[in-house]
């Protein structure tokens, strides 16, 4: 279910872009795995830059996984998952298989203009991103106020300013007294 699914959507999107299928050609007849346990789908690059399915015995000539946590990370956008992604093999194929999938995006309004119009996929699109951008803004505020909250109102978590000013606290407090220590030494000597 996972692999045709997500093989029939790669080859949707790489046909809303010729870049990144002459991108790909050049690599035809080459095998690429990715991975996100506990899924995985092999492909096999064709000569037109799409996709076609290939069996998991193949040995792949790149494989690119995401750690299990790839959802997760997603909310903190994509660098996080890049940074977090492993890749194994032909480091040529593997940095321009990365690319079109980092770059690949899906022309919603293109799709839609088929079913509803022009026009009225055009203003769907536009309200969707507006509407989009209202629930990032408000996630965003949220988690700013979430934040002050637990910083400010209710302390729950230390200030850095309120550490520092206890790690000088306490390094005052030794010197004070090693300076004691010194002295009783001195007097029962």
């Amino acid at each position: 279910m996972f692999g045709p699914f997500s093989l029939g959507a790669l080859n949707h999107l790489l046909g809303q872009a010729d870049w990144a299928r002459a991108k790909l050609t050049p690599f035809a007849g080459r095998n690429a795995r990715l991975a996100m346990p506990p899924f995985q789908l092999d492909l096999l690059i064709r000569t037109d830059g799409y996709f076609d399915p290939v069996g998991p015995d193949v040995a792949p000539d790149v494989t690119m996984t995401l750690p299990a946590d790839a959802p997760l990370r997603a909310l903190q956008g994509q660098a996080q998952i890049i940074a977090a992604a492993r890749v194994e093999g032909n480091a040529h194929l593997a940095t321009e298989l990365s690319f079109v999938l980092r770059k690949l995006r899906w022309d919603a309004e293109e799709d839609l203009s088929r079913v509803v119009g022009d026009i009225a996929a055009h203003r769907l699109v536009k309200g969707a991103g507006a509407f989009a951008s209202w629930q990032a803004d408000a996630a965003r505020r949220l988690a700013e106020n979430v934040a002050e909250y637990v910083g400010e109102e209710n302390p729950l978590v230390a200030r850095p300013q309120d550490l520092d000013r206890f790690a000088a606290e306490v390094s005052e407090l030794c010197d004070k007294l090693s300076q004691l220590d010194k002295r009783v030494d001195a007097l029962i000597l």
